[in-house]
């Protein structure tokens, strides 16, 4: 019998090696001009394609490492759990609680998704409402859908400006109970300085409205941003070199008296 031509283990080696690799280099692994040639060998394989850069990216799905929303990358190739790019904007937006805007699904994606969204709505598979003057694109299950706008008319409310990590819109009251719960737990300088970061994220008035959820005065708010953005900070003190009561210094000893005569 004559031995295969092309191996198809000449694929897997060099997608070990490299965890990603384009058409060309599968070829030239494979030792074939052809691209039906590479996709017959593929066929046998578990494998992937990029949603980003065209589906120009190949990799095995053992080496894949999915995060929680099913995405992967490396070198900045992207790559999905649900396969192409329309799969993946259908698959995140159904299963959001909020749904999704364009611009926030796209900082998920890390590619353009508008061509994506517009595509799956004009086919039914998505449904989309405009809320807060801008569209947001929900599930087209009329039931999720009201569940998704419900979510979002809280994500979208104004009842708090203090944002507490990347993304968060309101502070429920459990995640400010949270916060102050975590806060207690720390020493003198830990809270000040993590009172202070805290104020930098929300910006001007951080001072005040930080201040007013962890029932601290301002100025140390001020104080521990400050020490953050100066850098003054003295590793393994409580306070700074000098700070505090001063230390009681230890009375010299009386001079004996002299015996009278």
């Amino acid at each position: 019998m004559r031995p295969e031509r092309y191996d198809p283990e000449a694929l897997i080696s060099l997608l070990r090696q490299r965890q990603i690799a384009t058409m060309d280099d599968l070829k030239e692994a494979l030792g074939t001009g052809a691209d039906a040639t590479v996709f017959r060998k593929l066929a046998g394989l578990d494998y992937r394609t990029s949603y980003s850069h065209r589906g120009r990216y190949y990799t095995l799905d053992e080496l894949a490492r999915f995060d929680a929303l099913g995405l992967w990358s490396f070198r900045q190739v992207f790559f999905s759990r649900f396969g192409t790019l329309i799969s993946t904007v259908e698959a995140l937006v159904q299963a959001a609680e909020a749904g999704y805007d364009a611009a926030e699904l796209e900082a998920i994606v890390n590619v353009e998704a508008k061509a994506a969204l517009l595509k799956l709505v004009r086919s039914g598979r998505l449904a989309r409402e405009q809320v807060a003057g801008r569209y947001v694109y929900l599930s087209p299950e009329p039931s999720e859908r009201r569940a998704q706008l419900r979510a979002r008319s809280v994500y979208d409310a104004e009842a708090s400006r203090l944002s507490l990590g990347p993304g968060l819109r309101v502070l429920p009251d459990e995640l400010k109970a949270a916060i102050v719960l975590f806060y207690s737990l720390l020493d003198e300088r830990q809270r000040r300085l993590y009172a202070g970061l805290e104020a930098m994220k929300v910006g001007h008035g951080g001072d005040a409205q930080v201040a007013e959820l962890l029932g601290i005065d301002p100025g140390t708010v001020a104080r521990g941003r400050a020490e953050l953005l100066g850098g003054d900070i003295a590793p393994g003190r409580v306070r700074r070199p000098g700070g505090g009561r001063p230390s009681a210094k230890k009375a010299p000893p009386r001079s004996s008296r002299r015996s009278t005569s």
